[in-house]
């Protein structure tokens, strides 16, 4: 049995949250000329998660390009900010802002941790981040819609998932036919990059699995692109190794 749908329309809610710099950036702002050259793809494909990484029989898959109308995200409602940037995944490609994204599921797609890395610049992310960030910290309730009958509705609540309590980050909580769902999402920049993170269980709310895997991401970032998390310093490693599951 698969992740319902209400979790992948989270799951893109979390990719979203970096890969939309376009309409997030500031309306009408030029975007500063950056420090160095942003990271390729491929050098943000190094940055992630694999399977290996995560063990316990996890399976990974990469994630490209935009997705196809048919895997659009659940229509949602209840909290504007997030509501717009599930949205916004259907609808941004953000040929400007290179990225990487991941999938990796545990048995029966359960649990299921992603993560995306998007470059752009440093203005323009710090205006992303801040964005993202306010919603997660101001939204309270969030509705997903996926068909007739198969509504859930999340309660999302502040959490803290990695060793710097200010990076952002949410816990969502609801029940579809009586299994509980709950999500936890985060967002981190490092310098001229940033990190979406998610994790989606299903019966199930391991909030300390949860926040050993956003540590790991966060590391492992640090470690490949030699930066450190929350810095405004773009990263100084060049990574040369291609995105690997």
């Amino acid at each position: 049995m698969s992740l319902p749908r209400p979790l992948h329309a989270l799951h893109a809610l979390c990719a979203a949250a970096l890969a939309a710099a376009a309409v997030l950036g500031p309306a009408g702002a030029a975007a500063a000329e950056p420090v160095q050259p942003l990271p390729s793809a491929d050098q943000l494909g190094s940055a992630l998660l694999t399977a290996n990484d995560l063990g316990q029989g996890f399976t990974g898959t990469p994630v490209t390009g935009s997705p196809a109308p048919s895997a659009a995200p659940t229509p949602v409602s209840g909290c504007a900010a997030l509501s717009a940037l599930v949205d916004m995944r259907a609808t941004t490609p953000g040929p400007d802002s290179p990225r990487a994204e991941t999938e990796l599921d545990g048995p029966d797609g359960n649990p299921m941790v992603t993560e995306a890395l998007a470059a752009e610049d440093p203005a323009r992310l710090a205006a992303d981040f801040g964005t993202v960030a306010d919603a997660l910290r101001t939204c309270h309730t969030i509705t997903f819609n996926s068909s007739v009958g198969d509504t859930v509705t999340f309660t999302v609540t502040p959490v803290t998932l990695g060793d710097r309590p200010d990076a952002p980050a949410a816990r969502l909580d609801g029940t579809l036919a009586g299994i509980q769902l709950t999500a936890f999402v985060g967002v981190e920049r490092f310098g001229t990059v940033g990190l979406a993170y998610g994790c989606f269980q299903r019966q199930g709310a391991d909030q300390q699995f949860a926040s050993l895997q956003y540590r790991s991401a966060v590391a492992k970032v640090e470690h490949t692109l030699g930066t450190t998390a929350g810095s405004t310093t773009p990263p100084t490693a060049t990574a040369t190794r291609g995105m690997s599951v």
